[in-house]
């Protein structure tokens, strides 16, 4: 009888395993993508604008400490700009070999954010949040009449990354400061959080583009 290799069985395909049942959090979870996808534009901006204002009631919980609003008053004034006008003129004299091309760097930024978040906040005219929401009251004087987007910390990011880039050492001091300007805006009832998180994402762009001409 001729010898015949043995060939080991084929294993049975295993069956496909049931589809998991989904969870009450799936669930809720793809009923409110449904929903939000279904809604009107105006709608889905409500319900932005909505959560914006929450947003600002919650941070403005800290005004109530007078400790807390005595020391965003401060860091905001000096977010007003004096404090990056002082460093702009002193640079060419006390910043060593990059002390010019720091305070050329920070003139042309200055200048062209002054320009465009003025220009934004006549366009889209957004009210404060203390004239527009009863329970969030102004702990600090606004410079203007309009809110977005927030021009103290558009000037803060921007110059915080200009003088970081020539002074790295200075860099965890000037990120602290200018996430307390942040803060303070929105906690003193001055900005709403999108105003906030506008403004750092205009200034980090034009910081960006001047340093690479410049």
């Amino acid at each position: 009888m001729p010898w015949k290799p043995h060939v080991p069985p084929t294993p049975a395909s295993p069956e496909a395993s049931p589809p998991r049942p989904a969870s009450p959090a799936d669930s809720l979870a793809a009923a409110a993508a449904d929903e939000d996808a279904s809604r009107p534009p105006w709608a889905r901006r409500a319900l932005w604008a909505e959560h914006d204002r929450r947003g600002a009631r919650w941070l403005h919980r800290a005004a109530a400490n007078p400790a807390v609003v005595l020391l965003l008053v401060l860091v905001s004034r000096l977010g007003d700009g004096m404090l990056w006008y002082s460093v702009m003129v002193l640079l060419p004299f006390l910043g060593g070999p990059g002390g010019w091309t720091c305070a050329i760097q920070m003139g042309l930024v200055g200048l062209i954010n002054l320009v465009l978040y003025l220009s934004l906040k006549r366009c889209i005219a957004r009210e404060r949040p203390f004239m527009s929401c009863p329970d969030i009251r102004a702990c600090a004087r606004a410079l203007d009449q309009f809110s977005f987007p927030s021009g103290h910390t558009l000037h803060a990011v921007a110059f915080s990354m200009v003088i970081a880039n020539t002074y790295p050492v200075l860099a965890p001091l000037l990120w602290g400061f200018t996430a307390l300007v942040a803060l303070s805006r929105v906690v003193l009832g001055l900005h709403y959080p999108s105003d906030v998180l506008a403004g750092a994402g205009i200034g980090a762009l034009i910081a960006a583009i001047a340093l690479s001409v410049i």
